[in-house]
C-alpha cells in the first residue's frame, strides 16, 4: 500500500516539526517525535531530560499523555485528510494508567484495531457523530510498558453551517 500524502508529511522529521512548531508548538517544545505512521499504526517518542521532568525524577505525566495523544490523533488525522467533507475532531474523555517511572526514551505506539476509516464512512453516510477509543501504550528503552492511555474521541461532519 502506497504511502498517504498525510503519512509523508509525518513521516518526514524535519517536515512535521516545522508543522509542529507551527500548530503544536508544547509538543515541539516537549520534543516529540514521529517514529512511523502507517494507516494501521502510529507511534511517536519523548525523551525523559530538563524541559520533561517532574520533581520525582521521571517524565511529567502531561508529557507522556502529549506523545499518547499524538500517537491516537495521528491515525485520525490520517484517516480524514483530504476527505471531501470537513471532519471536526474532539477528544471528550481520557484515560490513562501508570505503571512505572518513565525515564529514558518513551515509545508510544498506537495500532489501528477498530478501523478508523470504516467508522468515519459511517460518520459521512448518517451525519451522526461517532465515538471512537483508541489506546495508546507507552514503553521504556527496555520495552517494558510504563503507561497506558486511551483516548476517546468524538468525530463528526461538519454541517454547512457551522
Amino acid at each position: 500500500m502506497s504511502e498517504s500524502t498525510f503519512e509523508k508529511l509525518a513521516n518526514n522529521n524535519f517536515l512535521f516539526r516545522f508543522y509542529m512548531l507551527k500548530s503544536l508548538p508544547m509538543a515541539f517544545i516537549a520534543g516529540i517525535r514521529v517514529k512511523e505512521l502507517t494507516k494501521e499504526k502510529a507511534i511517536t517518542t519523548v525523551k525523559f531530560k530538563w524541559l520533561t521532568q517532574n520533581p520525582f525524577r521521571s517524565m511529567y505525566f502531561a508529557c507522556e499523555a502529549m506523545a499518547a495523544e499524538m500517537s491516537t490523533g495521528l491515525l485520525v488525522l490520517n484517516s480524514i485528510y483530504k476527505s471531501p467533507a470537513a471532519i471536526s475532531t474532539l477528544i471528550v474523555e481520557n484515560k490513562a494508567l501508570y505503571f512505572k517511572k518513565a525515564v529514558g526514551e518513551i515509545t508510544f505506539t498506537c495500532i489501528d484495531e477498530i478501523n478508523i476509516s470504516s467508522i468515519i464512512d459511517k460518520a459521512k453516510k448518517n451525519g451522526e457523530p461517532v465515538i471512537i477509543d483508541l489506546k495508546s501504550t507507552g514503553v521504556d528503552e527496555e520495552g517494558e510498558k510504563v503507561a497506558e492511555f486511551i483516548f476517546t474521541w468524538s468525530l463528526k461532519v461538519k454541517s454547512h453551517d457551522n
